[in-house]
């Protein structure tokens, strides 16, 4: 298969990509810019040198993200997954008052606009893809049903994000896709957390699971853990 996988570099999206490529898929490993550390994503392409192609990819430039399509399209004409999984955690601990309306325009960019993005220059290569999935990275901080009263900025992205999910839903899951919007857990990364209970790279397998097909939630079943559990919207 070929994955695109945005945020590759660190945390669940290296994990992903890591996964991947053990697995046998060729990934599209998505990377914000030169500024981006990388170390990692270059030893995992030298340890797998025909499953790991660094994407520069800058999922809140436009300009960048149909750049990275032109260069995907030089090597394949079609690709089979897209995970969305670039996102930005601003101001978690900040008050109401306190607000910084900046950093939540800035997690819309990265955690709303960059998926709006990325499905709207690599659609077409995705439609000749084969099973073809799409899965948004999301949250439990997304869900109306279970909203606290915290994270604002990165709680309403991902509520966002989920009704994007939704829409592709209605847009291509009559096409045979399978869409679905996933909560990975509390897991170690740097946004998660020392503390965190989850494990990244568990994560990212049973994640794949979903994006692979072998594990298919409940039908209508589409905001899911990464188990494929259906959770609260």
């Amino acid at each position: 298969m070929e994955i695109l996988i945005t945020g590759a570099n660190r945390g669940l999206g290296y994990e992903l990509a890591s996964e991947a490529a053990a697995r046998g898929h060729h990934v599209w490993a998505g990377v914000r810019g030169p500024g981006s550390s990388a170390d990692r994503l270059r030893a995992l392409q030298e340890q797998y040198p025909q499953g790991v192609t660094l994407l520069p990819l800058d999922v809140t430039d436009e300009q960048a993200v149909a750049y990275a399509r032109e260069q995907v399209t030089k090597r394949t004409d079609a690709i089979d997954v897209v995970i969305n999984n670039a996102a930005i955690l601003r101001g978690r601990d900040e008050k109401l008052e306190e607000l910084d309306l900046e950093q939540v325009e800035e997690s819309f960019q990265t955690n709303v606009y960059g998926p709006i993005l990325v499905m709207k220059h690599f659609l077409p290569l995705l439609r000749k893809g084969k099973e073809q999935a799409v899965i948004n990275i999301s949250s439990e901080a997304g869900s109306l049903a279970n909203a606290w009263a915290g994270d604002y900025s990165y709680g309403m992205s991902k509520a966002a994000l989920n009704m994007f999910t939704a829409q592709l839903r209605s847009l291509l899951v009559p096409h045979g896709f399978a869409v679905y919007a996933v909560h990975p857990g509390w897991i170690r990364t740097d946004m998660g957390g020392s503390e965190a209970t989850g494990d990244a790279a568990e994560s990212a397998r049973s994640i794949l699971d979903l994006a692979e097909r072998k594990v298919v939630p409940e039908e209508g079943k589409w905001f899911v853990d990464k188990k494929g559990n259906p959770m609260k919207l």
